[in-house]
């Protein structure tokens, strides 16, 4: 029998981000989630060597790859409309865990269990939190970088998103925030110099 889960993953990458802005470089879900994979692996990481967290940071990365797999058939709702007010939030919740039943649907039988907590991740844990984390210093590395190529369509949400990122709580985040984010702000010479 044919299971078309990954056929239909894959095709995160026609999904648009950024729907309600101009882009100069424009985003699919599938760049979107290996670049919020590698930053909560980092923070992941960053926690167990320097805090002493006990994070799967393999753990974590997987479930940042998949964090935005329902929207292969929702579609990326922008921000301001998804947050606009509580009924479209609540819908828009009901509508993911539709999206997560149909892609659970797609995968044979013996391996749904293996990829339930990837679909339908635990949200209140502490490897979530590191998943939201990263998927918000992806959402201010996109504002940086379109800052720098002069579009300002980003520069509210640079604002918004930062003031974000400074109230998680997590040394781990902030680092990652210190330590590696501003290069998103230099040309490829400047990141280049020894």
């Amino acid at each position: 029998m044919e299971h078309h889960f990954f056929a239909y993953i894959c095709r995160m990458r026609f999904i648009r981000r950024w729907g309600l802005m101009r882009n100069t470089m424009p985003e699919n879900d599938m760049e979107h989630s290996m670049q919020c994979a590698l930053f909560a692996h980092a923070i992941a990481v960053i926690g167990v060597e320097r805090y002493n967290r006990s994070y799967s940071p393999e753990r974590i990365m997987t479930l940042a790859a998949y964090h935005d797999a329902a929207e292969v058939i929702t579609g990326d709702l922008p921000t301001p409309i998804k947050h606009s007010n509580k009924a479209i939030t609540s819908e828009y919740g009901k509508l993911e865990e539709i999206a997560a039943e149909r892609l659970m649907g797609m995968l044979p039988s013996d391996l749904r269990k293996a990829y339930e907590p990837l679909i339908r991740p635990d949200e209140n844990s502490e490897e979530w939190r590191i998943v939201k984390a990263a998927d918000k210093l992806c959402a201010y590395v996109k504002c940086l970088e379109e800052k720098k190529a002069g579009n300002l369509e980003f520069e509210m949400a640079r604002k918004t998103t930062k003031k974000t990122l400074d109230r998680i709580d997590l040394s781990e985040v902030q680092d990652f925030l210190q330590e590696f984010v501003p290069g998103f702000s230099l040309t490829l010479d400047e990141i280049s110099e020894d």
